[in-house]
């Protein structure tokens, strides 16, 4: 029986661990490369089956791209997120995609969360400002 158990463990384990490294992305803007993490959110693997992806992104608030999708609807769990930081990827509504360049604190919008850039240091500089071809891809 313990057998059976540490061997049930053990595949958990690397099933996970594939898993993982199957929802790692990477984004291009403008000859930038960024790497990225998809959570475990229904809207994270319904995105992450899309890709590759080269989406016009347009410019909001001085902190934000999004991009809407037409006919594509996301698996949703919105929440209001107090504090938003540079490099979050979020779902707002169940259509857009947004990615946030600056770090701010905010209580009105509720998101759904998909992922992080792992080092968004010049996340800011790459989009630059106005709107913004971003490709998204595994």
């Amino acid at each position: 029986m313990l057998k059976k158990i540490i061997f049930a463990f053990v595949c958990g384990i690397v099933c996970f661990s594939a898993w993982a490294e199957e929802m790692n992305i990477k984004i291009t803007v403008n000859q930038h490369k960024f790497s990225a993490r998809l959570n475990s959110q229904t809207a994270a693997q319904e995105f992450f089956a899309l890709l590759p992806l080269e989406l016009e992104m347009t410019e909001l608030n001085g902190n934000e791209k999004y991009h809407q999708f037409n006919g594509q609807k996301f698996t949703t769990q919105s929440k209001i997120i107090p504090q938003i930081e540079n490099g979050d990827l979020m779902i707002f509504g169940n259509n857009y995609l947004v990615i946030f360049y600056k770090n701010f604190t905010q209580n009105n919008y509720a998101y759904t969360p998909i992922g992080k850039i792992d080092n968004p240091k010049d996340l800011a500089n790459a989009l630059g400002r106005g709107n913004v071809k971003v490709k998204i891809e595994k």
